[in-house]
């Protein structure tokens, strides 16, 4: 339609990857492709295909067809997006892990097995946790970390 302004896919994905303080290189590793790539998307030399849209979406936290409304996507890729991408990330469902052996360790506190329960809980997740952070988490991620090893230790400590 005249007169409507989109605005450009490219310009999205740097907005969106800004306001979660990641680096085009953390998108990048996060898409599995070059940094190089990531700008080329941003300033819209390039247009994503299907699967980076999803894959995208899905790190956002939106459906394919939510990145894309309002853009200068093709009409023709549009249609062909999927209708749900997966929004968690594996550090979001270790997370999720560590909070249900968190509950079911702290309905046995009272057990004279809880010390050495809790000592192996704490171990298991403090590696866990450890191998988790890698070069490409970004400042958000890094502070859910944080906050879960402080909760793991807070969990696993006698009062």
């Amino acid at each position: 339609m005249p007169g409507i302004v989109l605005e450009e896919v490219g310009k999205r994905i740097a907005r969106l990857r800004v306001e979660r303080g990641w680096t085009q290189q953390v998108l990048a590793d996060r898409l599995a492709i070059s940094r190089v790539a990531v700008s080329h998307l941003e300033m819209d030399l390039t247009v994503p295909g299907e699967r980076t849209v999803t894959l995208l979406a899905g790190l956002f936290k939106l459906e394919p067809h939510e990145l894309v409304a309002g853009t200068s996507y093709p009409l023709g890729k549009a249609e062909r997006l999927p209708q749900v991408a997966c929004r968690y990330t594996e550090l979001e469902l270790q997370l999720a892990l560590l909070r249900s052996d968190l509950t079911w360790l702290d309905r046995l506190r009272a057990t004279r097995e809880w010390p050495d329960l809790a000592a192996e809980v704490r171990l298991h997740w403090r590696h866990r946790l450890a191998g988790l952070a890698t070069p490409s988490t970004g400042p958000p991620d890094r502070e859910l970390l944080r906050a879960a090893q402080r909760e793991l230790l807070r969990a696993t400590t006698t009062p």
